[in-house]
């Protein structure tokens, strides 16, 4: 077991998912968690139930759709926790929500979508750093998707922002690695979440295939995966183990890439 005794990390999308998957994981390891999300209900349940196995749990409800709301979200994790030492961009919209081809792509969508991908993720590391450097230590985790190193079929805007999401880490990575932070990527394939459900419909739909088809042939392992066979690799990656991994994605995907 990884040991992140004392260490302040934040999981925004922390409410459900792959978010709440590392959230649990992180303050089973002795983190404490400030999780952010939309929904209180959500929070409320996963700051509970850390609570209940006698972890650390602090709720941060905000809209990270709104500009102002980002703003506010590392000084609240600072003054309600403390200065972080773990930040995870996890927060994201996928292309379930409008799939388009690019001709007849929603601009709106796309906006909001390289938004909540791309440039939320960059503010809140802007914004956390420069603890970060004053402690000289600090992991900065950013789940993308392997669809930020191949193509989404009517999903240009979400491909793009995590292809860009995966720049930005390399960058980052590159510009703090003498200050004892490192900055990753993990690159989840399908995952058995409430937004890969409804692209899980779409495209079984477009194939004419039934879901169970789909579930069977969308990895090589015939399954999608679970949260909590992603989340442990970013217990790793926060851990003092990981300090000399840095500006890497790391693919967790049933095996997809290997084609």
């Amino acid at each position: 077991m990884f040991n992140l005794q004392n260490r302040i990390a934040l999981v925004t999308g922390g409410g459900r998912g792959i978010g709440r998957a590392i959230a649990l994981d992180l303050a089973a390891a002795g983190a404490r968690v400030a999780v952010s999300a939309r929904s209180a209900g959500e929070l409320d349940e996963v700051v509970g139930r850390i609570r209940a196995q006698g972890g650390q749990a602090t709720a941060i409800v905000a809209d990270l759709s709104d500009r102002q709301a980002v703003r506010q979200v590392i000084p609240q994790v600072t003054e309600a926790v403390g200065p972080l030492d773990i930040l995870v961009n996890n927060a994201g919209i996928g292309s379930s929500s409008n799939p388009k081809a690019v001709l007849h792509f929603d601009d709106d969508f796309w906006e909001l979508t390289l938004w909540l991908n791309l440039t939320v993720p960059y503010l809140l590391s802007k914004a956390a750093l420069p603890a970060m450097l004053a402690k000289k230590w600090g992991r900065i985790i950013n789940v993308s998707s392997i669809n930020g190193k191949v193509p989404s079929l009517h999903g240009a805007a979400y491909a793009a922002s995590k292809h860009g999401l995966l720049g930005l880490t390399k960058t980052l990575a590159l510009e703090v690695a003498r200050d004892g932070i490192t900055v990753n990527a993990i690159c989840p394939g399908p995952v058995h979440t409430v937004m890969s459900d409804k692209r899980m419909d779409y495209d079984a739909q477009r194939r004419s295939m039934s879901l169970e088809e789909l579930e069977a042939a969308v990895t090589p392992m015939g399954r999608r995966l679970e949260p909590e066979e992603v989340s442990p690799l970013a217990v790793y990656l926060a851990s003092d183990e990981a300090k000399m991994v840095t500006g890497q994605g790391w693919n967790v995907c049933g095996g997809v890439t290997m084609f």
